[in-house]
């Protein structure tokens, strides 16, 4: 198990922009307050979104589109650098009209409504491919 103790630098609550990517308003978030890890957790609602499954057997993310308005119910994660870049590791639980839950990694998401809490950590937290994984993994 790699693990290490963190420093909260600071806790945020931000109000994602309407139209705006719902990741990239995670990643600007933390750009904001000067953050290169940090974890979150969000709910809200999202006009469409490309939500990204990983195929164990294969090493490679599928992704799957969904056109329609969906319930943000639980989304949480992280954020690291992954090729010096902040990059907000994001799941996520949607449903639809119907109740059916739909989850998995959002890359892309319109967001109509988003709540965020931040919590940004002292230290950089960095992503490097793992050769066991095929992933992109803390080092």
């Amino acid at each position: 198990m790699n693990y290490r103790e963190v420093t909260v630098t600071g806790e945020y609550v931000a109000r994602l922009e309407t139209g705006a990517d719902w990741r990239a308003e995670i990643e600007s978030l933390a750009s904001e307050v000067d953050a290169e890890a940090g974890w979150f957790s969000a709910i809200g609602s999202v006009e469409d979104a490309e939500v990204w499954f990983y195929d164990q057997d294969d090493g490679e993310y599928q992704s799957v589109d969904f056109e329609e308005p969906l319930e943000v119910a639980a989304c949480v994660g992280n954020v690291s650098l992954l090729d010096g870049e902040l990059f907000a590791h994001t799941h996520a639980v949607l449903s639809r009209r119907s109740g059916q839950a739909l989850a998995g990694h959002i890359n892309t998401a319109t967001v109509f409504a988003g709540e965020l809490y931040f919590r940004a950590f002292e230290e950089p937290l960095t992503r490097e491919y793992d050769d066991t994984t095929a992933l992109d993994l803390w080092l």
